[in-house]
């Protein structure tokens, strides 16, 4: 299916999703917010897919969040979503496919907020990443209010939310909020070195590790540890759980099913 203001590729077991309005920064309006939530819809439940990457188109930007244009035209009330929040991912909480954001640029507001959804975010180096809603008579409420406090330390993240300043891409590795910062010319380069490094692993081994690290953040260690997680129970009934250690005793590599 072909789309106006994202495009969406599938290659190997890897898809790709590049936001696609650059002359509005990538910032997202309603109907950019509707494409984005069925391509997630569809990624999450294509089983020949099996890693997510998210980034913007041009050099400039990531994704510069809501566009305020549009919102000054039509109202707040009109700032439509679905049911999955901003861009298709802010209340995504039930994927456990793995997302990676490559983030090419600017990433403020619902864009910062997207790329938090992700569980991996690699940034160019003249990236810069914030939630400066509160300028502009708003507030990070896909989800950067909740986020990212539990990413990082407390008191930066509360500095970050009340002011709304930018933190660079080197300042957000530093407090663990991005993985790796490289040169632009690298990003994608690097995303796909990550994507490879997740691919060795079995599919649903890596859900169920998502999903149990994510579920288990919730709640005292020892109730954590005695939860029982969909994704585990998959994983010890397939196919790949067989295959991985018969794979590791024949000394080759595995040949990963999914099921």
């Amino acid at each position: 299916m072909a789309y106006e203001f994202a495009t969406y590729e599938k290659k190997g077991r890897i898809a790709t999703v590049t936001i696609k309005r650059p002359e509005r920064m990538n910032a997202l309006h309603p109907p950019a917010n509707l494409e984005l939530h069925e391509i997630w819809n569809d990624f999450q439940n294509d089983p020949e897919v099996w890693i997510g990457i998210l980034t913007g188109s041009g050099d400039k930007a990531f994704s510069a969040g809501n566009d305020l244009k549009y919102t000054a035209e039509h109202g707040l009330g009109m700032v439509r979503v679905g049911e999955s929040g901003f861009g298709g991912l802010a209340k995504r909480t039930d994927c456990w496919k793995p997302i990676i954001a490559a983030v090419n640029g600017f990433a403020l507001g619902g864009g910062f907020e997207m790329a938090l959804s992700c569980d991996i975010i690699i940034a160019a180096d003249h990236a810069r990443l914030g939630l400066p809603e509160p300028r502009v008579g708003l507030m990070a409420g896909a989800g950067g209010v909740h986020r990212l406090p539990r990413m990082m330390p407390q008191k930066i993240a509360m500095g970050y939310i009340l002011t709304g300043r930018h933190m660079t891409a080197q300042e957000a590795h530093r407090w663990g909020i991005v993985n790796e910062v490289v040169p632009l010319a690298d990003l994608m380069p690097t995303v796909h070195r990550w994507a490879q490094d997740i691919l060795e692993g079995a599919p649903l081994s890596i859900r169920a590790s998502k999903q149990a690290a994510m579920m288990g953040l919730g709640h005292p260690l020892d109730i954590a540890l005695n939860l029982e997680y969909t994704q585990s129970t998959a994983m010890r009934r397939s196919e790949d759980v067989v295959e991985g250690p018969k794979a590791f005793a024949e000394k080759r590599k595995p040949n990963w099913k999914g099921r």
